[in-house]
C-alpha cells in the first residue's frame, strides 16, 4: 500500500494528517506536483516533480498508483481513473470516491463547469475549514483501519490498525 497526494492544491492541514498516518503505520507516501515541494525528512516520504502542464501530475499518479493504494485528490476525473484502476481515492474534505458515486460526481462536476463557462456560476468550492480537516481525518482513519485489518490480495500492508490520525503518546 502507498499513499499518493495530488499535492499541487492539497491543503497543508491535510498533508500533516497524512504524514502522521504514514509514519505511524509505516506506509510510504509520495507527493506529486508540478513544482518543488517541501516535506518532512523521513525515509517513508518522497516527492515527484512533474513538468508543467495540464493534468501532468494527475497522469503520473494514474500511471503509477496500484490497486490497494490510497490517492488524495480533489480532482474528480483523476479520482474516476483511480477508482477504475482498483485503488481508492479520497478528497481533502473526507469524501471517499467509490464505484457507486464517481459517475454522479463526474456528472455534477461537468454540469458545474458548464454553468461556470456560461457565466451563471462563479468561483469554486469554499475554503477548507477545520471541520473539513476533521472529516478528512475521520474518513482516513476509518479507511486505514479497515485496510490494516484486511488488506486486499497482493497489497502491501502493516499489521494492526488503530487511530491513523493522532500521534502516539510516550
Amino acid at each position: 500500500m502507498k499513499i499518493w497526494i495530488d499535492a499541487d492544491a492539497c491543503p497543508a492541514s491535510v498533508k500533516e494528517i497524512l504524514y502522521r498516518a504514514s509514519r505511524r503505520l509505516e506506509i510510504p507516501l509520495c507527493l506529486v506536483a508540478n513544482r518543488d515541494l517541501r516535506h518532512p525528512s523521513d525515509p517513508l516520504f518522497s516527492a515527484v516533480r512533474v513538468p508543467q502542464g495540464f493534468d501532468v501530475a494527475d497522469g503520473y499518479i494514474a500511471q503509477n498508483a496500484a490497486p490497494g493504494d490510497l490517492i488524495v485528490t480533489a480532482d474528480i476525473p483523476l479520482a474516476a481513473l483511480i477508482v477504475e484502476g482498483g485503488a481508492t481515492a479520497i478528497d481533502p474534505r473526507g469524501e471517499l470516491y467509490t464505484e457507486e458515486n464517481i459517475g454522479e460526481r463526474l456528472s455534477l462536476r461537468d454540469f458545474m463547469q458548464d454553468l461556470r463557462s456560461d457565466g451563471l456560476v462563479q468561483g469554486g468550492p469554499p475554503e477548507l475549514r477545520a471541520t473539513d480537516s476533521h472529516r478528512f481525518a475521520s474518513a482516513l482513519d476509518r479507511w486505514l483501519t479497515a485496510r490494516m485489518k484486511s488488506p486486499p490480495p497482493g497489497a502491501r500492508g502493516g499489521e494492526g490498525g488503530g487511530d491513523a490520525t493522532r500521534e502516539s503518546g510516550p
